[in-house]
């Protein structure tokens, strides 16, 4: 069984900076793309960024400049540094993790469960 656990979420000021953090444990063979996403209240959860294993990482045109995806493969775990951040960049933040349990696994697909991040004006 794998699971994901998030950290570093909070309460920031605007132009302030925070990094979040997911860690995947458990039973996992191999992790393919590592991906961060937000839901804003009422909205839908939409993708922000991603990075593939071998380390290519794309972004949601509203952070590009201002966020960063890294990840540690020997840790299994994907970071966001956000910097610059904007009241509207307030949601929950859930990571997502595309890997097999097994050599023989079909890919799958792991969520954490999310870490509030709150950006006051």
């Amino acid at each position: 069984q794998v699971q994901l656990v998030e950290s570093g979420g909070g309460l920031v000021q605007a132009g302030g900076s925070l990094r979040l953090s997911c860690e995947a444990s458990g039973s996992i063979f191999s992790i393919n793309t590592m991906d961060w996403y937000r839901q804003g209240s009422g909205k839908q959860r939409d993708l922000v960024a991603t990075i593939t294993s071998g380390g290519s990482a794309n972004y949601a045109n509203s952070v590009k400049g201002r966020f960063t995806i890294s990840r540690d493969n020997a840790k299994n775990t994907v970071y966001l540094q956000m910097n610059n951040l904007k009241p509207e960049d307030t949601a929950v933040y859930y990571c997502n993790v595309v890997g097999r349990p097994s050599r023989w696994s079909f890919v799958e697909y792991y969520w954490g469960q999310g870490t509030q991040v709150t950006v006051s004006s």
